[in-house]
């Protein structure tokens, strides 16, 4: 797997001294791990470091000169599951600060043992509900990025990070490539949570066919009072 990931981040010219073998490990205790416990239906090591490592570090590179800056930020990954984005771009980026969040607590706290495992001491994993975490002091408009991996709508996305980036930072969306309607569906919504959609990048994976794309959206002015809202509300009547 060392070998594919290095490959990888040669191919989109990012720089990963210890890099490639500090994920490949991250890749065995995630296998090792689902069978016991459900992260990923990718299982496959070469699979794994494309679609899973490969994929997040690409957000590096998204946009050129427009690229969003990740050094020296704060980022919080929302829904964070197995850990990604978030883990894999603070492997790659040391200088980022990172909080994991999840909800369900037997996922956090092997996040917790994977991140001891790697030598990540300073990132915060966070068993709680991404709608009534981002109500507590100190963590509205507070991150410089929020980032999401996860399948749902963006209408519901958007609700859920939007809240907790600060005004002038990001909120990236990783979606497949035939989110147009999702995204027009979203835009109210994401003018109402104080956002505004900078940019969606198309990128492809190295060494594979897939193709993926992730929406920036700014963050313009504080999310209102009131938002997010419950989830059952949330799901029920999306912005």
């Amino acid at each position: 797997m060392v070998e594919r990931i290095s490959a990888g981040l040669e191919a989109l010219g990012i720089p990963s001294p210890g890099a490639a073998a500090t994920l490949s490990r991250y890749g065995e205790l995630l296998i090792e791990k689902n069978k016991v416990m459900n992260l990923t239906a990718i299982t496959e090591p070469d699979q794994v470091a494309d679609l899973h490592f490969l994929d997040c570090a690409a957000l590096l590179t998204i946009g050129g000169e427009r690229a969003v800056s990740f050094r020296d930020k704060s980022l919080i990954d929302v829904g964070t599951g197995a850990g990604f984005p978030g883990l894999p771009l603070r492997i790659l980026e040391p200088s980022l600060s990172l909080t994991l969040l999840d909800s369900l607590g037997k996922r956090v706290t092997w996040l917790e043992e994977v991140c001891s495992g790697l030598g990540l001491e300073d990132v915060r994993c966070i068993h709680a509900r991404a709608e009534e975490q981002a109500l507590q002091k100190g963590w509205r408009d507070a991150f410089d990025i929020a980032t999401s991996r996860a399948v749902a709508d963006l209408r519901l996305l958007c609700e859920l990070c939007l809240p907790y980036v600060k005004v002038g930072g990001v909120f990236l969306a990783m979606k497949s490539t035939d989110c147009d309607q999702e995204l027009s569906a979203a835009g109210r919504g994401i003018q109402l949570l104080g956002g505004r959609v900078q940019a969606a990048w198309d990128y492809t994976i190295p060494g594979t066919d897939v193709t993926h794309r992730v929406v920036v959206i700014e963050k313009t002015s504080p999310t209102p009072r009131g938002y997010p809202r419950r989830w059952a509300k949330i799901q029920k009547a999306p912005l």
